[in-house]
């Protein structure tokens, strides 16, 4: 994997990186960028708030500013953790305009890689620390790093979700600018990814 830094995204989609397509690729069904990132917004302050409620109902008490903040900082990690999970060259950007950081690869991968790329630093940043908090209402740093982390996961959780729902057994997905696809490899290929999934 090799990262390149792209620095702020302007908002136009011909300007990220993009593959030539597959045979037979299939779009995701999915929101366009503008849309998406207004909906993920709104989805991500309604998690936090019913994380960050559960945990007060839990028996947490007062909130942990550094907590917060942490969540804040993690979001340069969680992306590198989306990065790692890509074998091939993998593109930063902000849209600071939009609230948002993202990383965008064009290899193929397997549905599942594709789930757990979107979904590692959810589980690192997010799950852990809050399921930790919730077992034990007095950590009350990792109860805000969690909760608000689970927040900042919503567009991830969509992109999962997606593929779950789209992509049938066996078929590869890859990343077109901010669009998804999938297809069905063909037999030669499909063995050559078996052994480097």
């Amino acid at each position: 994997m090799r990262l390149i830094w792209k620095g702020g995204f302007n908002g136009d989609e011909a300007t990220l990186p993009t593959r030539a397509h597959l045979p037979n690729s299939v779009p995701f069904e999915e929101l366009d960028a503008k849309r998406f990132a207004l909906v993920m917004n709104i989805a991500a302050v309604l998690i936090f708030a019913a994380a960050f409620v559960l945990l007060k109902l839990r028996g947490m008490e007062g909130a942990s500013l550094w907590g917060f903040l942490a969540a804040l900082v993690a979001l340069v990690p969680h992306e590198l953790l989306h990065a790692i999970c890509f074998k091939g060259d993998v593109y930063v950007y902000s849209w600071l305009k939009r609230g948002t950081i993202f990383v965008i690869g064009t290899e193929t991968m397997s549905r599942g890689r594709f789930v757990f790329l979107s979904l590692l630093p959810n589980i690192v940043f997010g799950l852990i620390p809050y399921a930790a908090a919730l077992i034990c209402p007095q950590l009350v740093f990792l109860g805000c790093l969690g909760s608000l982390s689970l927040g900042c996961g919503a567009g991830d959780y969509y992109n999962a979700f997606n593929a779950l729902t789209q992509v049938p057994k066996g078929a590869r997905v890859y990343l077109d600018g901010f669009h998804s696809y999938w297809y069905r490899p063909q037999p030669r290929e499909g063995l050559e990814h078996a052994q480097h999934r």
